[in-house]
């Protein structure tokens, strides 16, 4: 009587893990706003908004179609390559943020003259409220800001009403499940909503009424989702995000005047990004590439040398900017986790370059000596404690290997007890062998054909069947002490969700996964 074994099914976070990571954050985001947009047209066409469809339409052509031309514009005059995906993001985020122009009788020359100046504003914003390459404010929140300042007009963010909350709230929804930013969002969302509904009660509204206005009556909802939790203006550790949550939550929601300036969700933003500036790598670095060398099969090594110190703690990621002619439909930015120590000469990455290659991994590859990149963002949660030299156990999945390769090389394995299971295909897919002997760390290995790595590594293949998924029994088995541990999980999305689930089941009781936003 024969047997087969079952495939194991895919959990519906798994398949959204995997159906999201197609496209990177510019990308989703500016999808969800293009909805948004097409949402508000046919809400108007049905007389839920009174805009006026032909309007609306024009104060739409105007914000996505002069932030285009002004950002590039003012890319061929700075000589940089224009991100256009950015500069629709920007204009339509001002779209939400204005009132629609009337015109006609009612025409008003300054509220147009206005709502142009933000959209110019925000595309300056780039560039001159800069840094070493990258903007220290929100775009949009600045346009809306300084034009605001000049009395020409006033944001209203408009996108905050009921009508809208159809397609506002799953967009918000996914875009803060693929930056993995719901708790921020979650601290944001209690901190302005409270403090708001307080006031509405001593002013006589129901308990109901004073939560119900502030998240279906205000831009509390579209602001986190779109604002507040941009990647590039958050500074790098998950606490200081939720601190800048409460903090901008408390400017957004307390009414204040000192002369010409008053609270406003834009300057309640623009207060959270400086405080982001300050407690992160202040600005963008340039990398010239030095080498290249092939880990395995698969996967390559890539070497730069920083123009600028890059600050970063072992375990985070860089994101890299990759023009070229064609990208695919993830964009030019691509999120890397950083291989070298901090106090290294070289800033490393280890990268999967199996076939097919990507158009951005082609640029990757295709890199001569010399050659220019640049890192716009340095970030991540996926560190080890410092606090606590507690034993802990890394998994790593294939390319999820490179994360530890700066905990394994900076000292601090020697320094507790470290276990690392590797599961590669074959023995040729375990990458930096010769960095893991000499790590102090014990090393297994599971290879999915069933044969045996390198004499220092010990094998694990005889725990499971070869081919099937290390369950929790199996993981228990391989860790008995898995329980004690702080246990960090790396890989593919679908392997994560897989091996959180075996670490649960054995018995892990603190479980850190890598997951990385794409923006």
């Amino acid at each position: 009587m024969s047997s087969t074994t079952s495939r194991p099914r895919t959990s519906p976070a798994t398949a959204l893990d995997a159906f999201l990571g197609r496209f990177t954050m510019y990308r989703l985001v500016l999808l969800v706003l293009a909805a948004l947009a097409a949402y508000s047209l046919v809400l108007d066409a049905l007389g839920w908004l009174t805009f006026g469809i032909l309007h609306l339409l024009a104060h739409l052509a105007l914000c996505v179609g002069l932030t285009y031309a002004s950002n590039r514009a003012l890319a061929a005059l700075f000589r940089v390559r224009p991100h256009s995906e950015s500069s629709l993001i920007t204009g339509l985020l001002l779209y939400f943020l204005f009132w629609p122009t009337q015109f006609g009788p009612t025409f008003v020359a300054v509220d147009l003259a206005g709502v142009a100046l933000a959209c110019v504003l925000a595309s300056a914003s780039k560039y001159a409220l800069a840094w070493r390459g990258r903007h220290v404010f929100n775009p949009a929140a600045a346009g809306a800001f300084i034009a605001g300042l000049t009395g020409l007009n006033i944001a209203t963010w408009w996108a905050g009403t009921p009508a809208m909350l159809w397609v506002l709230v799953p967009g918000v929804l996914l875009v803060l499940y693929r930056t993995r930013k719901m708790l921020m969002a979650a601290v944001f969302t209690a901190v302005a909503t409270s403090l708001v509904a307080a006031g509405l009660l001593q002013s006589g509204v129901d308990p109901g009424g004073a939560v119900w206005q502030p998240l279906a009556q205000s831009p509390v909802i579209f602001f986190v989702g779109f604002m507040l939790t941009e990647p590039l203006t958050l500074p790098p550790r998950r606490w200081q995000q939720l601190v800048l949550a409460a903090v901008v939550g408390v400017l957004f929601a307390t009414p204040f005047n000192f002369g010409f300036v008053a609270n406003s969700p834009e300057l309640a933003l623009l207060v959270g990004n400086l405080f982001a500036f300050l407690a992160g790598q202040r600005g963008s670095v340039r990398l010239l590439f030095r080498h290249s060398r092939r880990l395995t099969p698969t996967t390559t090594e890539f070497v730069f040398e920083p123009r600028h110190p890059l600050r970063h703690a072992p375990g985070q990621y860089l994101e890299l900017d990759l023009p070229h002619a064609k990208p695919d439909g993830r964009g030019r930015r691509r999120v890397f986790s950083l291989t070298s120590p901090p106090n290294a000469r070289h800033v490393k990455i280890g990268v999967g370059t199996a076939e097919p290659v990507s158009a951005a991994k082609q640029k990757l590859l295709a890199l001569r000596p010399g050659d220019e990149l640049t890192a716009t963002t340095v970030a991540g949660d996926f560190v080890l404690p410092r606090r606590s030299n507690g034993p802990v156990l890394l998994i790593a999945a294939g390319i999820g290997i490179t994360p530890y390769l700066a905990h394994l090389s900076d000292g601090s394995a020697g320094e507790r007890d470290v276990v690392l299971l590797y599961l590669a295909r074959n023995a040729s897919e375990l990458a930096y062998a010769a960095e893991l002997k000499n790590s102090g760390a014990r090393i297994i290995a599971r290879l999915a054909d069933g044969s045996a790595p390198p004499d220092f590594i010990e094998d694990a293949g005889a725990v499971a069947e070869t081919g099937a998924r290390l369950d929790g029994p199996a993981l228990q088995h391989l860790v008995p002490d898995i329980g004690r541990r702080r246990v960090f999980i790396s890989g593919s999305p679908a392997s994560v969700g897989s091996l959180r689930r075996a670490a649960r089941q054995a018995g892990a009781r603190r479980i850190h996964v890598d997951s990385f936003a794409g923006y």
